[in-house]
Formats: C-alpha cells, sequence, structure tokens
C-alpha cells in the first residue's frame, strides 16, 4: 500500500460573518497551498466537503471552487459531509496511483441559519424530523442516557458554532518527503456508521468509533494525541472510552469543538491539528477523529504517524 502523509494544513481564524464561503476559503487555499510549494491547480486532485442544506442553495460547492482557480481545470470531487470525510476520498484516490497529491478543503457559514433547525434534516423523517429535536437537545439526551448508566457528565459548554474553512494537503511516498520535512503519515483511516434510528443506539456506546479505530490499527500501539470531534462533554467521555485513551495521552490540545465549530469543517481541523502537532515534532503517533449525524451517529478515526511503520 503506498505510502501517504498530510503535508500542509490551514484554517481561518476568527472569520467575518459577512464574508461568502468563497471569500472565507481564498486566504486558507493560498496559505496551504504555499506551505506544500504547490500553485494554483498543481494539485493533481482537488475534494471538498460541504452541505448545500447549511448553505440554504444546491449545488453550492460549485461556487467555493472559485477559490480553487477557474484555469487550469482540475480533477475534482465533492462530499455532501464534513471535510474529513473528503481527505478520505483523497486517500484513497492517492492509494489508487492516479494521483500523487492532492487538495482537500472544507467551508461551512452555519450563522447564515438556524442551525437547530438545518440538522434535524438528518433525522428519521418519519418518526423523529417532526418533533424537530435539534443538536442541544439530542446532546441533553445522549448525557442524561449516560447519567443514568452511572456515567459521569463532566459540566462544561457545549460545540461554539462559528463559520470557518481548513484545508490540507495530501502527498504519497517521495513527493511528500520532498514537500515537507516531517510528514504526518497516516497508518490507517477507516469510518464507520449506526443505524438511522436512535431508539434502537444505545447512546452511551459508540460501537462505529471502536469499530473505525480497530480498522485504522489505533490500537495496535498507544498514541500520544487524540484529537475528538466531540460537541458536548458527554461525547467526549463516550469517545475516550470507546478509544481507549490513558490519561497519559493529550486530548484535544487545540480545544476542539467547544473552542470553535466551523461546521463541515469541524473534523478535517481535527486531523489537521493532529498532523500539525507530528508536523512540529510534538507527537509521534497521533489519533483524529470526526463524526457526522446525531448523538456520534457517523465517525471517522485517522491514525497518524511521524515514522511510517509497516
Amino acid at each position: 500500500m503506498r505510502d501517504i502523509a498530510v503535508v500542509a494544513f490551514a484554517q481561518s481564524v476568527a472569520p467575518d460573518p459577512g464574508l461568502s464561503e468563497t471569500e472565507m476559503l481564498l486566504p486558507v487555499l493560498t496559505d496551504v497551498l504555499a506551505q506544500a510549494g504547490l500553485a494554483p491547480g498543481e494539485a493533481d486532485f482537488t475534494c471538498s466537503g460541504s452541505s448545500d442544506y447549511l448553505a440554504g442553495r444546491p449545488f453550492s460547492f460549485t461556487m467555493t471552487l472559485d477559490g480553487v482557480g477557474a484555469w487550469p481545470p482540475v480533477a475534482e470531487s465533492h462530499v455532501e459531509a464534513d471535510g474529513a470525510w473528503a481527505l478520505y476520498e483523497a486517500w484513497v484516490k492517492l492509494l489508487t496511483g492516479d494521483a500523487d497529491t492532492a487538495l482537500v478543503y472544507a467551508c461551512g457559514k452555519p450563522t447564515a441559519g438556524d442551525l437547530e433547525d438545518v440538522l434535524t434534516r438528518q433525522l428519521d423523517p418519519c418518526c423523529t424530523a417532526p418533533l424537530w429535536p435539534g443538536p442541544a437537545a439530542l446532546a441533553g439526551l445522549q448525557a442524561q442516557a449516560l447519567a443514568d448508566a452511572g456515567g459521569t457528565v463532566p459540566p462544561g459548554p457545549g460545540s461554539t458554532v462559528v463559520d470557518g474553512a481548513a484545508a490540507v494537503v495530501l502527498a504519497a511516498g517521495d513527493r511528500a518527503r520532498a514537500m515537507c520535512a516531517r510528514p504526518a503519515w497516516i497508518h490507517g483511516i477507516d469510518h464507520r456508521i449506526e443505524p438511522h434510528a436512535l431508539g434502537v443506539r444505545d447512546l452511551t456506546r459508540s460501537p462505529s468509533t471502536r469499530l473505525a479505530a480497530e480498522r485504522a490499527g489505533a490500537f495496535e500501539a498507544p498514541v500520544d494525541t487524540a484529537e475528538l470531534h466531540a460537541s458536548h462533554p458527554a461525547q467526549e467521555v463516550i469517545l475516550r472510552r470507546e478509544l481507549r485513551l490513558t490519561d497519559d495521552v493529550v486530548v484535544t490540545p487545540s480545544g476542539g469543538a467547544p473552542a470553535a465549530d466551523p461546521v463541515m469543517a469541524t473534523g478535517l481541523i481535527r486531523i489537521g491539528e493532529a498532523a500539525d502537532r507530528i508536523r512540529r515534532g510534538e507527537s509521534d503517533r497521533a489519533l483524529a477523529h470526526a463524526t457526522s449525524g446525531p448523538c456520534l451517529q457517523h465517525n471517522l478515526v485517522a491514525v497518524l504517524e511521524g515514522e511510517r511503520r509497516p
């Protein structure tokens, strides 16, 4: 299997809510391409993650391509999901050998609408969505289920929803080594999903996270850093248990979603932050987690390393 690494990462910092997705994204793309030493349009593959429901218009992602550049034409794809899943698609593309470099980006403007209403569209349309339970109500149900099961729910705020964008550059093999002094090699990455209906799930557990971590190789050796996509304190408790994180693991040193939650980019940022710690020499083996859907329904786990292991 080809060795693939994260060689560059950039994200927006407190963007103006008045900016469009493209205006918000452009400086991020400029930064990440400069880090990788790539010119606009030079990446072999481009993949983005965003949500038309969040933007409020169909095919909204095509407008963000203005930030990539109208010329030359690029090999491009899009996922209607957090950018972490766009990174997964780009990783698969590089594994096939069809590309050696990939630009992955994500952006979201949750402040443009009412997130409590928009995210109800993810729910079961027959039994759950008509009740309009927003993310805060569902997080409360999950926290209560954890408390009822004897777990401890630590106090703390939920996520801080903001507009934002993020981008990473992936590269394979010797190309990655030439672009970055210490690439963050992707040892493994996997994603798994649980049933749509909340009533058939145990909300105090996340078997999809555990299985994704197992398939990504997270349990083959200890990690020293974990970037978790946990929008509420109860979710972090669940994730720590499923990922078998010990007390000596540095958990979400970036602050995570409680510090800033640019919906559709938050998961990609977790991977980027973990990769940055490896590239700076602050971590040798890091785990990054991203989630989508209600109550940790769909989960992705990536394991990154400073030195590529067999």
